[in-house]
């Protein structure tokens, strides 16, 4: 599968590809008064206004301060049938690359710190783990 790479606190992170609309430097974010801590803000893209996620804090992680390399994924998926565009803040966005299907497994059900079925599988490859979220899952919960 072809995936765009990317970091949030030190853990690499893989998102299909085919589902990414554009990566952007950081843009002025406005708070959503009330909003769930991980969808906190909206941004301006192109005209409309779309959430802005920091799902570190879905993960139950600590949130991160900008830096020179934080990045805005784009990002459209099809949430309760309807297709959506939301913003991830990221540390860094690393390249799109291509992971195989057999380099993968499902999340271990015990020891995991994050919960298991906002997660689609681990892959292995250089001797790490690359996690791919299930983000239809973490968006579609909340």
């Amino acid at each position: 599968m072809s995936v765009l790479t990317f970091n949030l606190n030190g853990e690499t992170f893989a998102i299909d590809a085919t589902v990414v609309q554009e990566i952007l430097d950081l843009l002025p974010e406005t708070r959503v008064p009330g909003a769930k801590a991980y969808l906190g803000g909206v941004i301006n893209f192109r005209g409309k206004v779309i959430p802005l996620a920091d799902i570190r804090l879905a993960f139950g992680m600590e949130a991160g301060a900008a830096t020179i390399d934080s990045r805005i994924i784009v990002v459209q998926l099809d949430i309760d049938g309807e297709p959506c565009l939301v913003g991830i803040r990221t540390d860094k966005v690393y390249e799109v690359t291509t992971l195989t299907q057999a380099s993968s497994e499902p999340p271990p059900s015990v020891g995991m710190r994050w919960r298991a079925d906002f997660i689609d599988c681990l892959v292995k490859r250089n001797g790490e783990f690359i996690i791919v979220p299930n983000l239809k899952k973490i968006f579609a919960s909340h």
